[in-house]
């Protein structure tokens, strides 16, 4: 299964791009994490609307055909790191590879919102997107280490 972290916004600060990295690339082959940044929306005139329609259009392009739609949204389901992992495994049993989805600064389009397999919530805080990258990649992998006895997650 591949996970596909895809995100708005392509330029982030290079201590995140660096820490996204360490945790993507501690995933092992059968289950890889694949960041796909599509660009944002330039601000200006337009409304959020327009934004983020703008912002869907590309996020769809850049989702591969038939995977599983995670939206990332403060509304979604909070879970912990045993939680996601369980999630995890009903991912692996569907056959499907996995893309998890991070808006721009407006957010998500309503219309594409719709199209959720599900909804998560990675904090009660508003989080900058170079932190939420980098926390989604680490609790991916959190979840991945607990699915194999892997000693990183302590309870």
């Amino acid at each position: 299964m591949r996970l596909y972290l895809v995100a708005v916004g392509q330029r982030q600060p290079a201590w995140a791009d660096t820490a996204y990295e360490d945790f993507a690339k501690r995933f092992p082959p059968e289950m890889r994490l694949e960041l796909k940044a599509v660009k944002a929306e330039t601000r200006g005139s337009k409304t959020a609307e327009q934004l983020m329609a703008a912002e869907a259009l590309r996020i769809e392009a850049a989702l591969p055909k038939g995977v599983r739609r995670v939206i990332l949204d403060e509304r979604g389901d909070r879970r912990t790191s045993m939680q996601l992992a369980e999630r995890m495994k009903v991912w692996m049993g569907d056959g499907r590879d996995v893309a998890l989805i991070i808006g721009g600064p407006d957010g998500l389009a309503p219309a594409l919102k719709a199209t959720a397999d599900e909804t998560l919530r990675l904090s009660d805080l508003t989080l900058p997107h170079a932190f939420a990258r980098v926390l989604l990649a680490e609790g991916l992998y959190r979840a991945w280490t607990v699915m194999t006895g892997h000693p990183y997650h302590r309870e």
